[in-house]
Order: structure tokens, then sequence, then C-alpha cells
């Protein structure tokens, strides 16, 4: 069975503020993280973690190597890499608490997107906040 996104689900966490681990994001501001991050931030006023392995700071915030080194809790996951890394951060999700897991445009992985429902969080998969905020009138 393939995972199917709530409309509800996906207004909740873009509309609640909360704390985001955005896995990928780096410095990079060609990389759509950057662009995403940035709305999440400073449109929708959520709080964001970069976590990428080179741990740089992005908008002032300190970056962390991974979901383990982030520091008190985590409301939504982020997921921009690639399909075939995700389920490993989705397990990492998993295991840091995280409310929900957000995988990207183009980013699949049914198995793990089952893994995460079936351990609780929210899931929403294939998707981007900025595109969805803006669809669903969320400013």
């Amino acid at each position: 069975m393939s995972h199917s996104n709530d409309p509800e689900v996906i207004r909740r966490l873009l509309a609640t503020p909360g704390r985001w681990a955005v896995v990928g994001l780096s410095t990079n501001r060609a990389r759509a993280a950057w662009g995403v991050s940035a709305y999440l931030r400073e449109t929708l006023g959520h709080e964001v973690v970069p976590v990428h392995p080179r741990a740089e700071t992005v908008a002032g915030v300190a970056g962390r190597t991974s979901l383990a080194a982030v520091p008190g809790p985590i409301d939504v996951v982020d997921v921009f890499v690639n399909s075939t890394r995700a389920g490993a951060v989705v397990d990492d999700a998993i295991r840091a608490g995280a409310g929900a897991v957000w995988l990207q445009l183009g980013v699949v992985d049914e198995a793990a997107a089952q893994r995460a429902a079936d351990a609780g969080l929210d899931v929403v998969m294939n998707a981007c906040p900025a595109i969805e905020g803006r669809r669903l009138g969320i400013m």
C-alpha cells in the first residue's frame, strides 16, 4: 500500500509554530533546502536547525552533524536527501523522538514512511512545504 498525504496533517505541520530539523541544509543558496528553509523560517515562523555532515551555520543557527546531535525536541524532520538515503534519516528521526517526518518533493521511500507511521509520527512524502503552504494559503 502506498502512502497518501493527509491535507490536514500538512496544514497543521505548516501552520503550527515548531522546530524543524532540515537534513541536508547547508550554506549553498542554490540548493532547494536553502529556499525552503528560508520560507519555513521567515514566512511561517518556524525554528530551523540545519543538519548536515559539515555542520555549517545557516542563517545564524549552528548546524549539527546528525539528528542525534540536535539538542532538545524536534517537531518535524525535513528530509532533503536522496530517496536511497531517506530510510536511514527516517529511522534516526524515530530514534530522536520527532513528531513528524517530511520527505521532500522527489524523495520517496514507502517502507520508511510506513515505519514512521507505525512509530506514531506524522508523515508527509514527496511534497514541498513551500509549494504546499502557498497552495493552502498558509502565509
